[in-house]
């Protein structure tokens, strides 16, 4: 513990003998910073850069009734899954709201292995512990830590460590041998770029990590990048531009709707899901590029052309990579529309915004070809 009061990861005193700026996220130490956030993005977008996500939540669920059991309670088709894949989808509350997002997977022929957000973690595991039935049962992997590798040199350095690695595709997964350990792999992150999430055992971590950073194509990156990163990427922070009062409709989510799920209706959440669908969400996340002033920050009002307060911003900050300021936010259908120009209220000020696609930086996942 750290202060008496914050986790640590396995990695801790990795960041600090690196000179990291340490602050407290989600119950843990970790760090925002080495040489500053404006660096640290652009290197990850032009090369390769590692990152500690070892305070997120990974679990297993395992029996033969895991996959359906689980299935309960997110809207995606996991029994139609292949051996292998991965997929992003949502905990939803019996009112669709999402509890947490999430990525389950079939790295191995035990059941399904799930990674969730810190903030989130102990509730969720709670809430399955409490709900799952018949032949499943929750384990939780807290002897392991979990480290992302992420940009447009990750799959060289890491196929450098293992040559089958050049195989996996966007969302591939597996359990192999790697650095010498067992470990989870996944082609997927949450920067918008290609690259790896590898869980390695908890004792191992500080090794692995230092053997990926002698690399001179990685440098470390914390969670100030993180967060501009998954910003023009797109992808929306559980706590704050998703939440449970928010359903996966509202949330421009629909993506993760299987649609096996929406006919069978069979999951949590379903009939306000359907309905959102069918007749329209009350509001919905959009883009928004901010095109004068100061960033607008979370908690920023949105107004229409004419002033009149019509939403909030969730998410929003300068895009090292565009030189513009840009934010999440949810507004009513009527003002969603691409190209709709708004106002966002920055220190009590009007500023001119218009509605713009997401994400807002291309993604570059590495999609194998059909």
């Amino acid at each position: 513990m750290t202060d008496g009061t914050l986790k640590t990861t396995p990695l801790n005193a990795a960041h600090r003998a690196l000179g990291a700026r340490m602050v407290g996220f989600s119950g843990y130490d970790m760090p925002v910073q080495y040489e500053g956030v404006l660096a640290e993005h652009r290197w990850t977008r032009e090369h390769a850069g590692l990152f500690d996500v070892s305070h997120m939540g990974q679990c297993k669920i395992t029996g033969r009734d895991a996959v359906a059991q689980f299935e309960r309670f997110v809207p995606g088709d996991y029994q139609a899954l292949k051996a292998g894949k991965q997929k992003y989808s949502l905990l939803l509350n019996e009112q669709g709201g999402i509890i947490d997002d999430l990525m389950a997977g079939k790295p191995d022929h035990d059941g399904l292995f799930v990674v969730v957000n810190a903030g989130n973690k102990d509730e969720d595991f709670a809430f399955w512990r409490a709900n799952l039935s018949g032949d499943a049962t929750l384990s939780v992997l807290d002897d392991r830590a979990l480290i992302a590798v992420q940009g447009p040199e990750a799959a060289e350095v890491m196929v450098a460590h293992e040559p089958v690695l050049a195989e996996f595709g966007f969302m591939d997964c597996a359990r192999l041998m790697l650095f010498g350990v067992d470990c989870y792999v996944s082609r997927s992150g949450y920067t918008g770029e290609d690259g790896y999430e590898i869980s390695v055992p908890a004792g191992d971590a500080e090794r692995v990590w230092n053997t990926i950073l002698q690399d001179a194509r990685v440098k470390p990156i914390g969670l100030g990048a993180r967060d501009s990163l998954r910003l023009e990427a797109g992808l929306p922070l559980h706590g704050h531009d998703i939440d449970p009062t928010t359903s996966p409709v509202e949330g421009a989510l629909t993506f993760a709707l299987s649609k096996s799920r929406k006919e069978a209706a069979n999951f949590d959440g379903a009939e306000r899901v359907l309905k959102d669908l069918a007749e329209g969400p009350a509001r919905v996340r959009v883009g928004l590029h901010v095109k004068e002033g100061a960033p607008a920050r979370e908690g920023a009002e949105i107004a229409d052309a004419d002033g009149a307060v019509i939403g909030r911003v969730t998410s929003g900050g300068p895009s090292p990579s565009l030189g513009k300021n840009i934010a999440m936010g949810y507004v009513p259908p009527s003002h969603a529309a691409l190209g709709t120009a708004l106002q966002v209220i920055v220190r009590g000020k009007p500023a001119a915004a218009e509605v713009v696609a997401m994400p807002f930086v291309a993604q570059r996942y590495h999609r194998k070809p059909k």
